[in-house]
């Protein structure tokens, strides 16, 4: 038995062929620019976030301080005085 054919006439086969890129695409060489340089995929997710770098390592610096410096005294505690 042969395989069936669709009632629109719709041949799923030509359709995922054709579906590829074009082999001379006239335009492919004007459109790497996207794709290098300043407009990689890196170097746009880098800008994305441009004070993260500096925030992260300023908190880091301010909960170190915390925990090491501004320790509070609790002394008064064992002493009686509520």
């Amino acid at each position: 038995m042969p395989p069936r054919t669709s009632i629109t006439g719709f041949d799923r086969a030509k359709f995922v062929a054709a579906g590829g890129a074009p082999r001379n695409d006239p335009w492919w060489r004007n459109e790497q620019w996207r794709y290098s340089g300043p407009f990689t995929r890196w170097n746009r997710f880098k800008g994305a976030f441009p004070g993260l770098g500096l925030a992260t390592g300023a908190f880091i610096i301010y909960l170190a301080y915390d925990a090491v410096v501004a320790r509070p005294d609790h002394s008064h505690a064992e002493s009686g005085h509520h």
